[in-house]
């Protein structure tokens, strides 16, 4: 089991994602758009302004059951250890356990 505190703090982070979403894309999109590299360079230290958390890339994939960050299966949302228990208790709808 994670920490509660990494836990909030992905949730946090999360947060910040979704705020801030809409407000980075406009300036990667203006961004792209400009040819001078003086331009470039004054959207970039808009982004930079930015909060470091409000980027996507800070999210960590974690099992919202247990907080485990290893071993995640993003179609579900959980780690493995997680979902190979709620599918032998018939908790995932369509799966059956597999036998040769």
């Amino acid at each position: 089991m994670a920490k509660k505190s990494l836990i909030e703090r992905n949730k946090k982070r999360q947060r910040l994602v979704e705020k801030y979403f809409h407000l980075r894309q406009s300036l990667k999109k203006e961004m792209n758009q400009t040819l001078s590299v003086e331009e470039k360079w004054i959207f970039y230290k808009k982004l930079q302004a930015l909060p470091r958390n409000s980027a996507g890339t800070r999210i960590k994939n974690i099992c919202f059951i247990t907080g485990r960050s290893k071993a995640y299966y993003r179609d579900f949302g959980i780690s493995r250890h997680t979902f190979r228990e709620m599918a032998h208790a018939c908790l995932l709808p369509g799966l059956t356990k597999s036998s040769w």
